[in-house]
């Protein structure tokens, strides 16, 4: 049997290396090779060649193919003296990576040389990465996906069925900053749905229960509270504080035209959710930017529910200006007997859960910029038969918001449906 040196020598002969210099030589050129650092997060804060990837050891075999894929990609292993960075590149080669070197010597003989080295500024601090480390494992998100969560600015519409999970799984995904706006106090009959309170929050305002419930959560995340009604006369100050992406989570329409509006006249995606009874839908209004990565599935558009929750809808993709917003589905509100709020109508309690749930994971991935987010297609839930159904929507050329000729150029309060309550 080998011993330890043994075996490290056996492998070194089986491997190519190169010296630090001659590593040097080679990142200076055009073509540089692709530097792979694999040890441990810890060294690696410590100092590391200036635009190396950095993948452990220990994950090497499961993650290489997402961080390097394809596999003629020049890769110049390294590590602290050489030894773990002869073992990488003798499992690269038998994964099929065909242009794979060891470091000699490793990042210590480079230091000794004199050679750059970078340092990770403000990145994740240890408590931090016991936190996330189940993101910080994903490969879409990792250390920097997570630092850009924590970047990030998401306002709520709304503390109530739909924002409290919404918000409640943002803050537990290290959000950095979460705004929330709405006017009402707890009350028991929100305790059925409304997750982010409790009995011992009844009469006080729900963005201070959601405040203290999101601080006690994670301290990580700041908590900007407005405590006051949405209208044409407060909705510009609020919505320019410089938000991300804006969650939706009102049942009431002044409430939506307020801020789709302000969404398209500032550009910020946002992620809309509606509830009824037992069916919910889910989608993402971003008319300006192209509807990068959505997929329009050529399904039979539903008909206009009793409840007001679908509104119009196609089976032909967006078209090539975008996805809709809300205003594409609604011109103008419906009648208030089409379209009767969960106070007037009821809702199942758990399924604000689902769609706030959804409409949390939608917004995530408009953060970070990853996946396929609900742009162009309406996601439909029917908790009585546990069935989602999608709906593509298409972008309405004579919107009176986003289309080619708007017809409204300012906020609009619709009085004659004002209803403060929130789902």
């Amino acid at each position: 049997m080998s011993s330890y040196r043994e075996f490290l020598q056996e492998t070194r002969e089986q491997i190519d290396e190169i010296d630090a210099a001659r590593a040097r030589e080679l990142r200076d050129e055009a073509d540089a090779p692709l530097f792979l650092d694999v040890r441990e997060r810890e060294e690696w804060d410590e100092g590391h060649i200036p635009d190396a990837v950095h993948l452990p050891r220990g994950w090497l075999e499961s993650r290489i193919e997402q961080a390097v894929p394809n596999r003629e990609t020049p890769i110049v292993a390294y590590c602290a003296s050489g030894n773990r960075s002869t073992f990488a590149a003798k499992t690269l080669e038998e994964l099929g990576y065909q242009q794979v070197v060891s470091l000699a010597g490793g990042i210590n003989d480079w230091k000794r040389r004199g050679y750059p080295l970078e340092v990770s500024a403000g990145g994740l601090g240890p408590e931090q990465r016991t936190r996330y480390s189940r993101h910080l494992l994903i490969p879409e998100v990792g250390e920097e996906g997570q630092l850009k969560l924590l970047q990030s600015r998401i306002l709520l519409i709304g503390a109530g069925g739909l924002g409290s999970p919404a918000a409640l799984y943002l803050a537990a995904a290290g959000v950095g900053t979460l705004g929330i706006i709405d006017a009402d106090v707890v009350d028991e009959t929100n305790l059925q749905r409304q997750i982010l309170h409790s009995t011992a929050s009844l009469g006080e305002p729900k963005v201070e229960s959601a405040a203290r419930t999101i601080r006690e959560l994670n301290p990580d995340v700041e908590v900007k509270a407005y405590k006051e009604q949405l209208t044409s006369e407060n909705i510009e100050r609020i919505v320019t504080d410089g938000w991300d992406v804006i969650v939706d989570g009102a049942d009431n329409f002044p409430t939506r035209y307020l801020v789709n509006d302000a969404a398209v006249w500032h550009d910020i995606p946002l992620v809309h959710g509606s509830i009824f009874r037992f069916e919910g839908q889910a989608t993402v209004f971003k008319p300006k930017g192209a509807a990068r990565g959505a997929r329009h599935q050529d399904e039979r558009a539903l008909p206009v529910r009793p409840s007001g929750l679908t509104g119009r809808a196609d089976g032909n993709a967006a078209n090539d200006l975008g996805g809709p917003c809300y205003r594409c589905l609604f011109p103008q509100p419906p009648p208030p007997e089409l379209a009767p709020s969960c106070a007037e109508g009821g809702v199942l309690g758990v399924l604000p859960g689902v769609v706030g749930s959804l409409q949390a994971s939608e917004a995530i991935k408009l953060a970070l910029g990853i996946g396929e987010p609900l742009i162009g297609r309406l996601l439909l839930f029917d908790a009585l038969t546990t069935t989602f159904s999608e709906v593509a929507l298409r972008r309405d050329p004579d919107c009176p918001v986003c289309g080619e000729h708007p017809k409204i150029t300012e906020y609009v309060d619709y009085v004659e449906f004002c209803n403060p309550v929130r789902a």
